[in-house]
Parts: structure tokens; sequence; C-alpha cells
């Protein structure tokens, strides 16, 4: 997968990586997998990164992944069987793909987690710890999802996973893991993918609306994220697209879908909300 290129790096690097991969085709992937497409938000390093999702068209294989920084990424999957869950995965440093081979001081660690996740490492897109929650997600129904950063001891950063269901009035916070970095949140992005890739799963669109994202600055300072770029993986079919829709930005993904709205590379603008400050967990309003 080329998930890793887009989580290890800064924003700019991001986005020169998306570059090279829209003009070097793969041609390999055609009429395999739907194009992975992908939301950057420009915006300075911090705290906190809050984003929410609809998710309108789904298929078995997919991750919309919702809040993603140059360390880790978190957000919804179907599964080949049709399961749901939500996903918080943490990247060790390095360069490598076998998590057995990871120095154990090396090694991600879980500092909490609620009694509902489930945890394990991953690799082959490098390495690191990932978590589960169990959780049967809806088409058509909002999820909020919140990202904080924190320097530790022993050159090491905490990155915690919060989630609001549309029906609860308090954030879950479903775990924190530390990796050896001391960078805070960056590199700020979204994407849709298609995991399948049966050449089936090209066929079938998968679809959602991002929205009411917000960054907290390390000053406590809140900063709407309004503007996207639009990129793409290196797979050359073009049936996928992204828009303005109701406020939101729209990325979406194969089946018939058409790129009639923006172009790659393009910057997308949504209207700014009235708001001050966001709705997030109280632990982040509570430590500033």
């Amino acid at each position: 997968m080329l998930r890793g290129i887009f989580m290890r790096h800064g924003f700019a690097i991001i986005v020169l990586a998306c570059f090279a991969l829209s003009s070097l085709a793969d041609e390999r992937l055609k009429d395999i997998a739907c194009r992975s497409v992908h939301l950057h938000y420009p915006a300075p390093e911090g705290v906190t990164f809050i984003n929410e999702i609809t998710p309108r068209t789904s298929a078995e294989g997919t991750y919309f992944m919702v809040c993603g920084w140059s360390k880790g990424y978190y957000g919804i999957q179907e599964s080949a069987s049709g399961k749901k869950v939500l996903i918080f995965s943490v990247w060790d440093p390095g360069a490598q793909n076998d998590p057995k081979a990871v120095k154990d001081d090396d090694r991600v660690r879980l500092i909490h987690k609620d009694p509902d996740v489930k945890i394990g490492r991953f690799g082959n897109e490098g390495t690191g710890g990932q978590s589960f929650y169990d959780f049967d997600w809806k088409l058509n129904e909002t999820y909020r999802f919140a990202v904080t950063a924190k320097a530790a001891d022993e050159g090491r950063t905490e990155y915690t996973g919060y989630f609001l269901p549309p029906d609860a009035k308090e954030w879950k916070r479903l775990v924190t893991f530390s990796t050896k970095s001391k960078s805070l949140l960056k590199g700020y992005y979204s994407f849709v993918e298609d995991f399948r890739r049966n050449k089936i799963s090209t066929t079938k669109m998968r679809s959602a609306e991002f929205g009411n994202g917000w960054m907290q600055t390390p000053d406590g300072a809140w900063r709407e994220l309004t503007k996207a770029m639009f990129t793409a993986d290196a797979n050359p079919v073009v049936n996928i697209n992204a828009k303005i829709e109701g406020g939101r930005f729209w990325l979406g993904t194969g089946g018939e879908l058409k790129n009639t709205d923006t172009a790659l590379r393009a910057v997308m603008a949504r209207p700014a909300s009235t708001l001050k400050t966001p709705e997030g967990p109280r632990e982040v309003f509570e430590s500033r």
C-alpha cells in the first residue's frame, strides 16, 4: 500500500509525493482497485486535530481515514467481511516493515486504552502500534474524531485518539500511544481507500463528506480548516472526484464517478463557520 508514504512526512513533503505519484502512473493498479484519494489541509504544527466524517457510500474493503498526520492515522473501516471498526495507528521511528525486528525501546508504547479497544502491531507499510474499536457505523451518520499530541519523556510524543458518536454527549478516549518523536501534529489530511483490490472492488463507489475540521496551535489558538488540496495515488484511473457539498469537502472514488468538479492538486475552500472554538473533548480544554 501507499499509505505509509503519506503518513510519515510533513505537509510539504506529502504534497510533493502526491505530485510525483500523480505524474508517474502505475498501470498495475488499473482496473484492480479504486484510486486512493486524499484531502490535505494546510495548517501549522498543532496539539489538537478535530475532524468529522459522514460516509455516503461504502463497500467491503474500504478505509475512510478522517484524521491523518505525519506520525499516524485515525478513521473508520469496513473490512472484506463487512465488519466495521475504528482504527487508530501510530508509527515506530525508522523505515522498516517487519514489526518483530524493531527494538523494544524504539517501539510504540501503549499509555492508555479503553477496555473495549483491542491493541496490536502492524507492518508492511512501516511498523507501529495499532488499535481497533468495534463500532457499527452507518452511512449518512456524522461522526467526530479528535487527535491530540503531547511531549513526553525520553524524546517521545504521546498521541491520543478520541471519538464522539452522533448520539453521545461525552467524547470517548479510546487510546493513547507514544512514539520516539519530538513532533507534535503536522501534515493534516484525510483519504478514502479501497484495500480489497479484487477487480470487483473498483466497480463500487466509496464516498464521504469531511468537515467542521479544526486544529489547535501549541499556544492554545484555534484555526478552522477551511481549505483542502485534492490529490490521488499513482493508479491512473479517472473515476474520482472532489467538491464542496453542503459546506463540506466531498471526496469519492470508484464506480461510475467522473472527475467533473475539482482537478487534481487544486485547492478547494469551504465556507467558514461563525464559531470561535470547536466542540471537542473536555480534556482538551481543561489542559489549556
